[in-house]
């Protein structure tokens, strides 16, 4: 209802009465019908509506089935050409199946005819075996009734001639090669060490593990001790020695693994009982001067044994090691007068040989130079020796000899073999290395026991402190030929059950004699 309408509604109430009325009957019907023309536009703009809208949703669902059928189609096409291959794949699989089970017929029958023939030779090799058989026995029938032995016995005897027979020709081919070896190798090689041996001879002072000092009174042990024993352990600790005070008259021990701190405690101990001022302070005042001059002094004995045996050019701190191994001590055997015997050795061996003396002498003097602070760095000497010349400037001919003079590493040079030998030499000759006698005799009994132990040895004599042994066998029991095989065996077990330094030399002895009585 618009304005004007309502305004004319309002007008005719005002009016009242049946014009009124009537005025409201008119517009209310006027009303009706703009209402019903109103509805029947909106009706007939909603059918528009829904028609253009169902033919816009009939377009797009044939446009949807018309997708649908396409892919539908592409997938049964995929599928169709899917299916063609492994169709194909299947028959190219059956056809080789085929074949194949040809070739297992063809084989089975192949194989049924080998199986055939081979039964057949099975059976005639059968028959051949039995016969042979028959034969052998009858032979071995007739070589028992000529010969009068079993058959065990007859293979002992064939087996112990032919054992015979080859430990004798070895024998004689290990002898000959041996005469062949010595004819070129052991005549230059006894003259050269015999040369060396005769040509050096060193003065050897063997050290002990504990230092004695003498005191001028029993008076001085109270002093040394001190009040509540104050000074001897400020003494211990400036030292690192221990002081035994025993019921011992007049006598300290000092007591040290390291025979330089021994050394160092001695002299400060012998310098404090002169100056007989003894307490912590003073002691702390001394042990250092005392370990100023001990340096110095392990240098000069460095100095004086670089000198003594020609060699110059040496690192000075490696000349100051040296001065070290002057209190150093290897099996009872001073490490210093050790490193100058295999310098001299190396130095005379080398000589004889034609090489450079002065690297030889050089290489032997330095060569356990690693056991002056071994005690301090974890190793071999000798590894540690040869990284200590490598550090100091020494040449590779040096350093590799110095580091395979034990074995560490294989030798490869002359001159590291030559370092070999003499350090042998020096350790290995009779009063170098001191031992404890009851050890040294059970140490020769037992070389003495194992060789008597053998099968035809009478008697076995161990000499030169255990570095030779002479086996007397008995001439009727064994030949000339089995001394060679007896020496190779005994030679063995030495090395397989016994402990010993350098080489142990074996000789066997067999000597018949004849005895006539003139009348």
């Amino acid at each position: 209802m618009d304005f004007s309408t309502v305004f004319i509604v309002i007008v005719s109430l005002c009016a009242g009465g049946a014009g009124g009325y009537y005025l409201y009957q008119f517009i209310s019907q006027k009303t009706l019908k703009e209402s019903r023309s109103l509805a029947e536009r909106i009706l007939e703009e909603a059918k528009k509506e829904a028609q253009a809208q169902k033919k816009e949703f009939l377009v797009q669902a044939q446009d949807d089935l018309f997708r649908q059928k396409k892919e539908l189609e592409n997938e049964y096409k995929e599928r169709l050409q899917s299916l063609e291959s492994k169709e194909s794949q299947l028959a190219r699989k059956q056809e080789k199946l085929e074949e194949k089970q040809e070739q297992v017929v063809a084989r089975e029958s192949e194989q049924l005819g080998t199986e055939k023939r081979l039964a057949s030779l099975e059976r005639a090799l059968s028959e051949k075996q039995e016969q042979l058989e028959r034969s052998s026995e009858e032979h071995l029938q007739r070589l028992q009734e000529i010969s009068g032995l079993t058959v065990d016995e007859a293979r002992k005897l064939v087996l112990a001639e032919t054992e015979s027979r080859t430990r004798h020709e070895a024998a004689r081919m290990i002898r000959q090669i041996e005469m062949e070896a010595r004819e070129t190798a052991d005549k230059s090689g006894k003259k050269i060490l015999a040369l060396a041996i005769q040509r050096y001879a060193g003065d050897f002072v063997a050290e002990q593990t504990v230092t004695a000092v003498t005191l001028p009174s029993e008076e001085m042990k109270g002093r040394i001790i001190g009040r509540e024993g104050r000074n001897i352990r400020a003494l211990e600790a400036a030292t690192g020695v221990d002081l035994i005070i025993d019921d011992t008259p007049e006598t300290v021990i000092l007591s040290a693994f390291s025979p330089i701190r021994r050394q160092v405690a001695k002299m400060a101990l012998e310098r404090l009982i002169t100056d007989g001022r003894i307490h912590p302070a003073r002691i702390e005042d001394i042990v250092k001067k005392v370990e100023q001059e001990f340096e110095v002094k392990l240098r000069e004995i460095g100095e004086q044994a670089t000198f003594d045996i020609g060699v110059h050019g040496i690192n000075p701190e490696l000349v100051r090691l040296l001065g070290h191994l002057q209190y150093r001590t290897s099996y009872s055997q001073n490490v210093l007068q050790h490193s100058l015997e295999v310098s001299t050795l190396c130095g005379i061996m080398a000589a004889e040989l034609g090489l450079d003396v002065k690297k030889a002498k050089r290489a032997g003097l330095l060569h356990d130079i690693g056991k002056a602070v071994d005690h301090e760095i974890e190793g071999p000497h000798a590894v540690i020796g040869a990284d200590l010349a490598k550090k100091f400037g020494e040449g590779p001919d040096i350093i590799h000899a110095i580091q395979a003079h034990h074995e560490d590493v294989p030798p490869k040079s002359i001159l590291a073999i030559l370092v070999q030998a003499a350090d042998s030499l020096s350790g290995a000759r009779p009063g170098a290395r001191k031992e404890l006698l009851e050890s040294y005799v059970k140490r020769l009994e037992e070389l003495e026991n194992l060789a008597t132990a053998f099968d035809g040895v009478s008697k076995a004599y161990a000499i030169q402190a255990g570095r030779e042994i002479r086996v007397v066998v008995d001439s009727d029991a064994v030949d000339d030929d089995k001394t060679f095989l007896l020496c190779k065996d005994i030679a063995k077990q030495i090395e397989d059950n016994l402990t010993y330094p350098g080489q142990i030399r074996v000789t066997v002895i067999r000597e018949r004699r004849a005895v006539g009585y003139a009348k």
